[in-house]
């Protein structure tokens, strides 16, 4: 995945004035195998292209933030309209549109994403145009390494292009939140390029079994390692409960960089790279970078403020994430919500009420 975002805290156009109810994905009713051009016609609608605007982190001579544009895809999973998408497409974006396979453009709002999985879900504000899809999310448990799959999205922002393969093996890594101890990665040979991330991969059944995060490349391009998350993760982070949006991107401080940052001894943080418009990071007053640097070869925003603790928890990469999402289950609207930072080499305890956060 790109950059470890905050997975720890919390990772215009016309619109269809009389749209019908949108069409839900039909089952085939052959027995025989349908071809892959059949599955693609009845799926192909549900695919979105992902537009976005937000913060860079840098200013400009004139002290202006910077503002920076980005594409993926997505996967309509709703009748009401919500799109199954990347986290790190839509993490700290302030502006998304989607496309529709019409062309046409609609206004989106973030629900909810977490970051450790790369998972996010977005919503249009409008009804779905006229003739979208609904896809249906596969068992992903049911799939094999061998097993044909199609992945439509938007490679280098050539919108529904279908690329075709196999899974190519089966991953899990420790995630620790609960419900879900593990993200189970599918692995591809199908072509993954910029621009897909967030897409689905598809059975042959026209099911959504993953979603596609990342590529493994020393070209840049696809090299047929192609990673994507699994759908029944999807569905239990982002569909079976209601996630929240930190709109936060930030890097993880331990040992060595913790030393480096003059974090005290035996603690780690989260140093912010950039913090989104309307989010519960910019609603709890969380600064991010405007700094511009290179460390061990990685390109980060300095000047952010450090995350030492929220929610009276301390900011670790082992299991922070999975008491923190245990301990929100269990807060009430009118409690007191505090997250603790250094900014300028000084702690800050900055706080909200649960409540005024999560509204969305």
């Amino acid at each position: 995945m790109n950059l470890l975002l905050l997975a720890t805290l919390f990772l215009s156009a016309p619109a269809c004035q009389t749209p019908p109810a949108p069409t839900s994905v039909p089952a085939h009713s052959h027995q025989e195998a349908e071809t892959l051009e059949g599955v693609f016609d009845r799926v192909h609608t549900s695919v979105v292209t992902i537009m976005t605007v937000g913060q860079s982190g840098l200013v400009d001579q004139g002290g202006k933030a910077v503002l920076e544009s980005g594409i993926g895809s997505g996967v309509v999973v709703s009748k009401d309209g919500k799109i199954v998408t990347a986290a790190h497409v839509v993490q700290t974006a302030e502006e998304v549109a989607v496309e529709f396979a019409n062309g046409e453009r609609m206004i989106a709002k973030i629900i909810g994403s977490v970051p450790a999985a790369d998972l996010a879900l977005i919503q249009i504000v409008d009804k779905l145009p006229e003739g979208v899809a609904v896809a249906p999310m596969g068992d992903s448990d049911k799939t094999r390494v061998g097993g044909s799959v199609f992945v439509i999205g938007s490679p280098l922002g050539i919108s529904h292009t279908l690329t075709v393969g196999h899974i190519s093996a089966k991953r899990a890594v420790d995630l620790l939140i609960p419900g879900a101890d593990q993200v189970v990665m599918l692995q591809t040979d199908a072509a993954i390029s910029k621009g897909n991330s967030g897409g689905p991969m598809f059975n042959m059944k026209g099911e959504v079994i993953g979603i596609v995060s990342s590529i493994a490349s020393r070209s840049g391009g696809s090299e047929g390692l192609g990673f994507t998350i699994a759908s029944n993760v999807a569905q239990t982070l982002l569909l079976d409960r209601d996630p929240i949006w930190s709109g936060l991107d930030s890097v993880m401080l331990d040992g060595a960089l913790a030393r480096a940052f003059q974090l005290p001894i035996g603690r780690s943080g989260a140093l912010v790279q950039r913090v989104a418009k309307g989010s519960v990071g910019e609603r709890l007053g969380i600064l991010g970078g405007t700094i511009s640097a290179t460390i061990e070869g990685q390109e980060i925003l300095l000047g952010g403020d450090i995350l030492i603790e929220a929610g009276g928890l301390r900011v670790n990469r082992k299991d922070f994430f999975r008491r923190f999402l245990v301990k929100l289950e269990k807060m009430k609207p009118e409690d007191e919500f505090t997250v603790l930072v250094l900014r300028g080499g000084k702690e800050k305890t900055l706080s909200s009420t649960y409540g005024d956060l999560m509204a969305k």
